[in-house]
């Protein structure tokens, strides 16, 4: 769906704004709607950006880590609630399980020991492993947020161990081939924009090293385009399920974590960010290397996303990451999703269904009970039907949306069959609100 012209010349100005005042050598920006990249936005000369120009990914690389993680956990290769030590027995890190590292809800340290590994040679997993000791748990496991690239290090080495493949490749055969992902790659491929520090005092350009960041790089090695970073997106917003399923995506973004206790704005799912702004939940990741920045924001009801990159370490003023989310949340107030107009039904719904239908009562309350065109219940206040059952049997009806999701609906019947009341999860809805539960 394209976008409407004011918003655009909304977004481009304040790109061109962020771009000049952040003293970016290029910026670019894409709003992914519907699965499909809707509008680029760029600024800058250094170089001039485009839908085909590479920058590095940094930790946006650690959604597709966590998904490599989730392909296997369906697979039945593993539980995210398995010590690490299952599978990296060597790392001497005790008790820490996957999710707590996915989460960075484990304690671990930050970093590796050693020289910073975004700015220097990578090392082996062998090499990463070596010295790494329970004193390297900052925190007790579950105790509070604490962001570890180490954490993915450690699950990259997870998946090399569990598959035999390197990450990359695994990464390839997984993720980036079936997705179309053709420009996303573990070194910089041409076209590609170098990155620089940015000078505070004059200005001038310092290039950054591109470097190989070894067992390391499940946590930031991956470069890419903002085309290939809307194609993430949208399967973040909507999932092909031939990759992963969407209940597991679902699952991604529930919180393992709240960092800000007080505000409730930010905190961290399986592999995913989550950012509260408003009434609006926005999932993603940030991402930086020395010389680039990256940013990824999914609004997954309404399947729209911004993506960003940029070729400077740092953006003077207010960062990527909130200039994408204050993007998309300019989207979504000046675009709502279209109204999905209502049709009559082509037929009635068959007699036992149609029994169903109508007013239920408990404790002095009601639902109202409706079947739709795929023969499922929908129920929830009058002109609020947010519960939906999903026939399982005779009689059995499974909650798959709302605040049953999961829970069983069972019709109870009279002598003559004629049915009675609904039973969900032990609360008995009758006819009347006369008749006892």
């Amino acid at each position: 769906m394209p976008l409407l012209p004011e918003t655009i010349r909304q977004i481009n100005t304040r790109v061109a704004q962020a771009q000049a005042d952040g003293h970016a050598p290029s910026l670019v920006l894409g709003v992914v709607r519907d699965g499909t990249l809707a509008h680029l936005a760029a600024a800058g000369e250094h170089p001039r950006p485009d839908a085909d120009l590479q920058y590095r990914l940094g930790s946006i690389s650690k959604t597709m880590t966590a998904t490599l993680i989730m392909q296997l956990r369906d697979a039945g290769r593993l539980a995210v609630d398995d010590p690490l030590e299952k599978h990296l027995p060597d790392a001497g890190v005790g008790a820490l399980t996957l999710r707590q590292l996915l989460g960075h809800a484990s304690g671990i340290q930050r970093e590796p020991e050693g020289a910073w590994w975004e700015r220097t040679a990578g090392v082996d997993l062998g090499n990463l492993l070596a010295g790494l000791t329970a004193d390297k748990i900052a925190y007790p496991p579950h105790a509070t947020y604490h962001y570890s690239n180490l954490a993915y290090g450690l699950l990259g080495g997870v998946l090399e161990r569990l598959t035999g493949l390197p990450w990359v490749d695994l990464l390839d055969e997984r993720i980036l081939a079936p997705l179309g992902m053709r420009r996303t790659t573990y070194a910089a491929t041409e076209p590609f924009a170098r990155g620089y520090v940015v000078h505070p005092w004059h200005d001038t350009l310092r290039e950054e090293p591109r470097t190989d960041t070894g067992a390391m790089a499940p946590a930031g090695q991956l470069w890419s385009t903002i085309e290939d970073l809307g194609r993430w997106a949208a399967f973040l917003a909507d999932p092909d399920p031939s990759v992963l399923a969407a209940t597991t995506l679902t699952e991604m973004c529930s919180p393992v974590v709240i960092s800000d206790l007080e505000a409730w704005t930010h905190g961290h799912g399986l592999g995913l960010e989550l950012f509260r702004e408003g009434d609006r939940v926005y999932v993603g990741h940030g991402g930086s290397m020395p010389g680039y920045g990256a940013s990824l924001a999914v609004h997954r009801p309404s399947r729209t996303a911004v993506v960003g990159l940029v070729n400077s370490y740092t953006m003077r003023g207010r960062g990527l990451g909130a200039l994408g989310r204050d993007l998309l949340t300019l989207v979504l107030d000046a675009e709502p999703a279209p109204v999905i107009p209502w049709r009559p039904a082509a037929a009635p719904p068959p007699a036992e269904l149609a029994e169903l239908t109508g007013r239920w009562w408990w404790m002095g309350t009601s639902i109202e009970v409706s079947a739709d065109a795929d023969g499922d219940l929908r129920a929830g206040p009058v002109g609020a039907p947010t519960l939906r059952f999903v026939a399982e049997g005779p009689d059995r009806w499974r909650g798959r949306a709302g605040g049953q999701d999961g829970e069983i609906l069972t019709v109870h019947r009279d002598e003559q069959g004629r049915a009675i009341a609904l039973d969900i999860a032990t609360f008995v809805y009758t006819r009347t609100p006369d008749q006892e539960p």
